[in-house]
């Protein structure tokens, strides 16, 4: 088997990296081949199988070509320019998150010679738009209020059109915000619901930008590639034309975050958190969806945490070797 990961640096990339190689198969095929893809260079893992490292710029025409030159199986579509970056700079947005996608799908298609890789498609929560039910469903409309969410709508049209088709056998999974992030702030607007908690878990002070009243839904980085994996493997003829759908989550408040922090780590680590407004991410944040009925997701097979506390303790696990920072 070989498998393209497209965004293959980023967080997720990465820790979907890990487990394919650790596992060595997916789905009961052996791993022969895989191919790591991003704008920088991902890290190349010590494999028992053959890996190669590209990095291009996918939304340059021609690029998409050569990654799927070589005939991929399986492919794993992360790359994306996050939320805040997308809705800063409009062009650079549509540009990879568009025309990168319409680029990559379109070279899976001129393949032709019978081509019909499984392609796994990342969306977002972010492509549904207010006013909101209590708990929005999978067929609940697609109204984004952000560009980056238009731009995931957009993507996800086109992987159902094209898996309808017959040009791949697409899935889209809408993936909550993942929290706890590892590493270093991104640019992404949801940020936040990471650095509340990973900064003061890490010895950090932190600044939370939004009134504790904010409702969000969130999956750990674990959950994350559990539901990449599952998607690659699903029998699609259980899904039908509806290709794209909303992964389980754990919807809490800011408030609800904090206490989780509160009961797993103590008072000392609340302490290091901050309150100062933006009124920028505040702005986008109101757009957001905030509760999910993903029955259609979990009937099929897909599973995520049951409370934040398990999400804390799972970066603590993962991240920091189950111990805290003092």
């Amino acid at each position: 088997m070989q498998i393209l990961i497209l965004g293959a640096a980023g967080m997720v990339g990465r820790k979907l990296t890990e487990r394919l190689v650790a596992d060595g198969h997916l789905g009961g095929r052996a791993i022969a081949r895989l191919v790591l893809h991003d704008v920088v260079e991902p890290q190349r893992p010590d494999t028992p199988f053959s890996v190669e490292t590209l990095t291009s710029d996918f939304s340059i025409p021609g690029e998409a070509e050569k990654l799927v030159a070589g005939r991929p199986d399986v492919i794993f579509h992360l790359a994306a320019i996050v939320s805040g970056e997308a809705e800063a700079d409009l062009d650079k947005g549509y540009r990879i998150n568009l025309d990168g996608t319409r680029f990559l799908f379109d070279a899976i298609r001129l393949v032709g010679d019978g081509y019909q890789p499984r392609v796994v498609f990342t969306s977002s929560i972010a492509v549904f738009g207010a006013p909101f039910p209590d708990a929005i469903g999978d067929e609940f409309f697609l109204t984004p209020l952000t560009s980056y969410g238009a731009q995931k709508a957009m993507g996800e049209l086109l992987l159902a059109d094209y898996s309808r088709r017959g040009f791949f056998d697409g899935i889209g999974i809408r993936l909550p915000t993942i929290c706890v992030r590892p590493g270093k702030p991104n640019k992404a607007a949801s940020g936040f619901f990471s650095s509340i908690i990973r900064e003061p878990l890490n010895g950090q002070e932190v600044v939370l930008p939004v009134p504790v009243d904010v409702r969000h839904s969130h999956a750990s980085p674990r959950s994350a590639v559990n539901f990449l994996m599952h998607a690659a493997t699903l029998d699609t003829a259980e899904i039908g034309p509806r290709r794209n759908m909303t992964m389980p989550s754990v919807s809490v408040t800011v408030a609800e975050q904090i206490e989780a922090l509160r009961r797993v780590a103590g008072e000392r680590y609340v302490a290091r958190i901050h309150h100062e407004l933006d009124p920028y991410i505040m702005r986008i944040v109101e757009g957001w969806p905030r509760r999910f009925d993903a029955r259609r997701a979990e009937s099929l097979g897909f599973r995520a945490e049951q409370s934040f506390d398990e999400i804390i303790n799972i970066y603590i696990e993962d991240e920091l070797g189950g111990a805290l920072a003092h």
